[in-house]
């Protein structure tokens, strides 16, 4: 398996925002097209100065919550909130001059040039600053005058991100802006993320379905599922409340004891596994988990380091 989850600098501190009233919120929303439902009762709040990853697998139901975000679509039930206040008529269109949106792919007029491009943005938000444009391009390796039909994949999300940050957002939505990326080019872009953000007080919700992309950058996570949001919190919490056991199949092997471990709330997301292993995925639902002693499991069974990855695998495997 993966190396474990280690706690980043950011995550270390998510109790700085918890007292914040949030910056964006979604209470109860849900999202219908015809008798298809894509977001189900979803509930999340995004504090303000926090970078929030916003973890699921393709088709889970992101892209639709970003639209309700930014106003393009309403939902069938519930609130969605930005700002404080809800996105509704007149109101989608004031939040949307002070939030920045970074997408998948990058669509530019090819014959526009990062020059002619600031220009354009520099009508459409009131924050926005030619100085800080420039300095991002410049940061950022992009040519001023060079047709954006010309840039690769890479350039084009930095491109991208540069008009976003030139805004002086209140709030950066990036959704899935490293899909389809070579890894040294989203590596790069995460760097960047992460060095300009850190700079500014702007509040960013981060939409991957890449476990990786997130792990170094987030206060707090959701994991949202079949329109559910199936978790939400601090990756330092999920990963000190998720375990791993496993053993190797053989005729002596016991069962996993979780009778042991009564008046400690937990559930059980993975347990099975093929002729060869056996694996048990525990999360306990508070913070008193139980110190399980090598010594105390039975005999050929071990505690596992699991990884982000691994954890978020397993939850959402758990649902299906």
């Amino acid at each position: 398996m993966a190396e474990p989850i280690m706690e980043n600098s950011r995550a270390a501190r998510p109790d700085q925002h918890a007292l914040l009233a949030p910056l964006l919120s979604l209470t109860d929303v849900s999202k219908r097209y015809g008798k298809l439902n894509v977001l189900n009762n979803l509930n999340l709040h995004v504090r303000p100065g926090e970078i929030y990853g916003f973890l699921g697998r393709n088709g889970a139901g992101k892209s639709t919550a970003i639209r309700l975000m930014m106003g393009i679509s309403s939902p069938s039930a519930g609130t969605v909130s930005v700002f404080g206040e809800p996105m509704k008529g007149s109101r989608c269109a004031k939040a949307r001059r002070h939030i920045g949106f970074v997408a998948q792919e990058q669509s530019f007029y090819p014959w526009m040039t990062p020059k002619r491009l600031g220009k354009f943005m520099r009508g459409l938000y009131p924050d926005w600053s030619d100085e800080r444009y420039k300095a991002l391009l410049t940061r950022f390796d992009l040519p001023l005058n060079r047709k954006a039909g010309g840039f690769s994949g890479g350039m084009k999300a930095r491109l991208a991100l540069s008009m976003a940050l030139a805004a002086r957002p209140k709030l950066l939505i990036l959704d899935e802006p490293t899909a389809g990326m070579d890894p040294v080019a989203r590596r790069e872009f995460l760097s960047l993320v992460k060095t300009e953000v850190a700079s500014s007080d702007t509040t960013v919700f981060f939409s991957t379905h890449l476990v990786g992309d997130i792990e170094s950058l987030a206060d707090r996570i959701g994991i949202l599922d079949g329109g559910r949001l199936v978790y939400e919190g601090s990756l330092q919490q999920l990963s000190e409340r998720t375990a791993c056991f496993s053993a190797i199949v053989t005729p002596d092997t016991d069962a996993f004891p979780l009778d042991e471990l009564a008046g400690h709330p937990y559930e059980v997301i993975r347990a099975g596994g093929g002729t060869a292993e056996q694996m048990v995925v525990l999360r306990w639902l508070a913070d008193n988990r139980p110190v399980i002693a090598a010594a105390d499991l039975p005999a050929g069974w071990r505690e596992t380091a699991l990884s982000l990855e691994d954890i978020f695998v397993a939850m959402i495997l758990h649902q299906h």
